[in-house]
């Protein structure tokens, strides 16, 4: 007997003769409990362990992005320092800031982009934490216009909770530019910006995190998609021009410091033109 399964949020359909409901989502996938790591953690600990799993998993791009956190009923939030890699964070570097950016407590700056976080903090009550990077196969996707194909069970997660927002005005660094961009995101919790990067929002620090590690796999299985395809990304010729020059330059320039005994370069594909 064959039969077709067809995901929704919260629950699953088994389809036969007919169409056999039964309860799904987080009260069937959850387990009920889950073993801690031993010590209570404090809010700026809990913080940085996010930073560094998500760091590890790829999420992160050198000193760019940020992580939020604004529990419910202040008007404080959490925030990493400008100018660390977030693999490098510990808990003395979080800083506190106010809703208009201001540093309240920490030795360090923040980004002018803490106004991409003030406001959907404002805007969200289930918003807790806003999480903000460039992830290599989120920026394919976000550089050619496309949100990712859901092509394997672990992306239906994400179904009727992706958005893409093709067009805002570049950094947001004011709240009037931060309130534009959330009125666009509107509830969607995984949101990717065209030619820029992601935006994950979520209730609790771990659901946040779940859902940031868990973007990375199908936007790279729907990449992955895409070039089995054949594909190509929406370059005019110029620009598909200047790219392969640049690529077949970092060809040669690898083959010379092979030749010289010196260790390869690794090779990295140019998603950004």
């Amino acid at each position: 007997m064959t039969f077709r399964t067809v995901y929704k949020m919260g629950a699953v359909d088994e389809q036969l003769t007919g169409r056999i409901e039964r309860q799904g989502g987080r009260d069937v996938w959850s387990p009920r409990l889950v073993r801690g790591i031993g010590p209570e953690l404090s809010d700026r600990q809990k913080l940085a362990c996010a930073f560094r799993i998500l760091a590890r998993d790829g999420f992160a791009e050198n000193i760019s992005g940020h992580i939020t956190w604004q529990q419910a009923g202040d008007y404080r939030m959490l925030v990493n320092p400008w100018g660390l890699w977030w693999r490098e964070l510990s808990a003395s570097d979080i800083c506190t800031v106010a809703t208009d950016g201001q540093v309240l407590d920490g030795r360090w700056d923040v980004t002018p982009a803490i106004h991409i976080h003030t406001e959907l903090h404002r805007r969200r009550p289930d918003a807790r934490v806003v999480i903000h990077n460039h992830p290599y196969y989120v920026c394919l996707l976000a550089a050619v216009g496309r949100l990712p194909e859901l092509v394997h069970q672990s992306g239906t997660a994400f179904v009727d909770d992706l958005r893409f927002v093709s067009e805002y005005d570049g950094e947001v660094d004011s709240p009037e530019l931060g309130a534009a961009l959330a009125t666009q995101i509107g509830d969607a919790s995984v949101v990717i910006l065209a030619n820029h990067g992601v935006i994950v929002t979520g209730p609790t620090l771990e659901e946040a995190t779940f859902r940031g590690q868990g973007a990375g796999p199908p936007c790279r299985a729907g990449a992955a998609r895409r070039r089995q395809r054949g594909r190509q990304p929406d370059l005019d010729l110029r620009r598909r021009r200047a790219a392969d020059g640049r690529l077949q330059r970092g060809g040669r320039t690898a083959r010379r410091r092979v030749a010289d005994g010196a260790r390869p370069l690794r090779r990295d594909a140019v998603w950004c033109l």
